[in-house]
C-alpha cells in the first residue's frame, strides 16, 4: 500500500464531530413531537442514549432510540437486536422512516434559523482534528466528507472553524447513495491505480465496502474514538483489512496510520 492516500474519506459524525449533545436535544424534540409529549429534554436518559448512540445509522431512529429507552426497553436489548426493536415502534404507532427523517431536519433548520450560535455550541470537535484537516487540504492529498447527515450542517460547523470545503468534497445525506457507491465513483474518477484511504466510525460500513471486489484495494480503518462498541473495536483488530485506528494516531502522518 502507497504511503501517503491520494484522496482520504472521511466520515463526519463520530470521526471529525462529536455531536452527541445535539443528538439527544434534536432527537428528544422529535421523540416530542411525534409521540405528543409535554417535556423539556429529560438529561436522566442522555447517558444511556449516548452510550447507544453506535446502534444510529440514520437520523430517523433517533427519536425512536429515545422512545425505546422512555418505554424501559433495556439497553443491553438495545444493542442486541435494534433493528427489530426500531422496526417494531414505527409500526405499532404507523411512522415511516421518511417522515421521522422529515421532522428531525425540520427540527435542526429551525435550530439553526433561530439559535445558530447554541446548535453550533452543541457540536464539539475531537481534539486535534481540525489542525490534521488544515495539514491535509494544505497537501497533495485530495480530501472528501462521505456522511449520512446533512451536507449543509457539515459545511456550517466547519465554515464556523474556518474550514471551507467546495460542495464536491461534501457527500452528505442528500447524496442519496451508499457510502460504497460513493467510495467507487471516486475509484472511478482518480483511476484504479490512485489510493484512497476511508475512516468510518461504523465497523458495519466499513464491513460493506470489504464486501465489495472492486474496492479491494480501498484502505479501510475504524475511528476508535467514535460512536463503536468495544466488541466492534475488538472485530476490527482482529481483521485482516480493517485497521484500527487511534485518534492520537490519525493526528499524526499517514505512516503512524499503517
Amino acid at each position: 500500500m502507497a504511503v501517503l492516500p491520494r484522496v482520504l474519506a472521511l466520515d463526519f459524525d463520530g470521526v471529525i464531530c462529536d455531536g452527541l449533545k445535539e443528538y439527544f436535544q434534536t432527537a428528544w424534540k422529535a421523540y416530542a413531537q411525534i409521540w405528543q409529549v409535554e417535556a423539556a429534554p429529560d438529561e436522566r436518559f442522555a447517558p444511556a442514549f449516548y452510550r447507544l448512540r453506535p446502534v444510529v445509522e440514520t437520523g430517523w431512529e433517533m427519536p425512536v432510540l429515545i422512545r425505546a429507552l422512555v418505554t424501559g426497553i433495556e439497553e443491553e436489548k438495545i444493542l442486541q437486536d435494534w433493528v427489530s426493536i426500531a422496526t417494531q415502534i414505527i409500526s405499532e404507532d404507523n411512522l415511516k422512516p421518511l417522515e421521522i427523517s422529515a421532522i428531525v431536519d425540520t427540527i435542526r433548520d429551525h435550530l439553526i434559523a433561530t439559535d445558530l450560535e447554541n446548535w453550533l455550541a452543541e457540536h464539539e470537535f475531537y481534539p486535534g482534528i481540525l489542525a490534521r484537516l488544515r495539514s491535509i487540504l494544505n497537501s497533495s492529498t485530495d480530501f472528501v466528507i462521505i456522511s449520512t447527515k446533512e451536507g449543509r450542517f457539515i459545511k456550517q460547523l466547519l465554515q464556523k472553524q474556518g474550514i471551507e470545503l467546495k460542495d464536491e468534497q461534501i457527500y452528505g445525506k442528500e447524496s442519496k447513495r451508499p457510502k460504497p457507491q460513493i467510495l467507487s465513483e471516486l475509484k472511478q474518477a482518480y483511476g484504479e491505480t490512485a489510493s484512497i484511504w476511508f475512516v468510518e466510525d461504523r465497523l458495519k460500513t466499513l464491513q460493506a465496502v470489504e464486501k465489495q471486489e472492486a474496492l479491494a484495494k480501498v484502505a479501510l480503518f475504524l475511528a476508535d474514538w467514535g460512536y463503536n462498541t468495544t466488541s466492534e473495536r475488538q472485530q476490527a483488530e482482529k481483521s485482516d483489512r480493517i485497521r484500527l485506528l487511534s485518534l492520537a494516531q490519525f493526528t499524526q502522518d499517514f505512516l503512524n496510520w499503517l
